[in-house]
């Protein structure tokens, strides 16, 4: 019980002597042990590799689930370690709406039959974007928050030692200053080589945890490679989800096509037109692989309109009453 009072008494003297240290330094009363520009420039750099880590995380994390009351959600059943909810994304909803909607105005009308169509792709879209949150969860969000919580908490900690140990050790040299008595000025000659010797091992424990931290960019390259990866074949699963569902529409409707104002719209591919038109001759034979396409013949000439269309590779050729997209390097445009 007695070693446990000392041992009491004296944290809390080591305490209040911080605490007297830390005040006198602010008053500038007191000197303060300087850390090298070594340590400094270490500790600036993994501050910055931990705020931009963080903010990192974060907009990812937004970016993958917008909204703020289901990443709130999300984190409270982490914490307490338990499943997350298996929610619908608003794909998913609005694709299941989309369905039951079809299926009220009847499945074999045009209408009806477009929205059960467009209902399942968009619920498609829906389950793909879950999978996709999922993966960039696993190979980038957290890698991250693991470096985060792990490496970057462990520097965080090392250099809160740190300060105490500074402190102990500026705590000593004003003792040894103030010093009366020949045992006095011994006793604290004796306590600043020790409170020396711990603040420069601490020390170099803290600069080799700062260093490693910058050796962590080699792992984070690869978690972000992966994250575009994973984002790549996403959007790749949606372009061939959607092409599919084009083609669906067009094989129940036909060709859609409609104009508003100067801009034609077909299956869903928007062409900003003017009144310019430029001739050219045919340079092969060309097949249209769609209805949006015309099919050509080599070294006829072929009216081209001067406008804008999604894809530069391609032009809005006209041919009598026919009117369609060819490549662009199909054709020799005549002055």
């Amino acid at each position: 019980m007695d070693i446990s009072v000392k041992k009491l008494v004296k944290e809390a003297g080591s305490a209040l002597s911080r605490v007297v240290q830390f005040t006198e330094e602010k008053l500038g009363t007191s000197e303060k042990t300087e850390l090298d520009t070594h340590y400094e420039n270490l500790a600036l750099r993994s501050e910055t590799y931990k705020q931009w880590t963080e903010k990192i995380v974060r907009d990812t994390e937004t970016v993958l689930t917008p909204h703020p009351g289901n990443r709130i959600e999300d984190f409270i059943f982490e914490k307490i370690e338990k499943k997350k909810p298996n929610r619908l994304s608003n794909l998913e909803c609005l694709g299941l709406n989309m369905v039951e909607a079809g299926n009220d105005f009847g499945p074999d009308t045009p209408y009806g039959s477009a929205l059960i169509k467009v209902g399942t792709s968009e619920q498609k879209l829906g389950q793909c974007e879950r999978d996709f949150i999922g993966t960039a969860g696993l190979c980038f969000i957290e890698p991250l928050r693991k470096f985060l919580e792990g490496e970057m908490k462990n520097v965080t900690k090392e250099k809160s030692i740190l300060e105490i140990k500074r402190l102990d050790l500026d705590a000593c040299k004003n003792r040894v200053r103030k010093a009366r008595s020949m045992i006095g000025q011994q006793m604290a000659e004796r306590d600043l080589r020790v409170a020396q010797s711990e603040f420069d091992r601490q020390s170099e424990l803290t600069k080799l945890l700062m260093e490693k931290v910058a050796t962590s960019n080699a792992s984070h390259l690869r978690h972000l490679h992966d994250f575009i990866s994973a984002q790549t074949q996403h959007y790749e699963q949606c372009h061939v989800i959607m092409k599919e569902l084009q083609n669906d529409l067009v094989a129940l409707g036909g060709s859609v096509s409609y104009t508003s104002g100067n801009v034609e719209v077909n299956r869903g591919t928007a062409v900003q037109h003017t009144n310019r038109t430029h001739k050219a001759r045919v340079l092969y034979d060309y097949d249209a692989k769609d209805s949006t396409e015309l099919s050509l013949m080599a070294d006829e000439e072929i009216i081209i309109w001067d406008c804008f269309t999604p894809d530069p590779d391609y032009v809005m050729a006209e041919r009598g009453s026919q009117r369609g997209r060819i490549p662009r390097s199909f054709l020799k445009f005549i002055k």
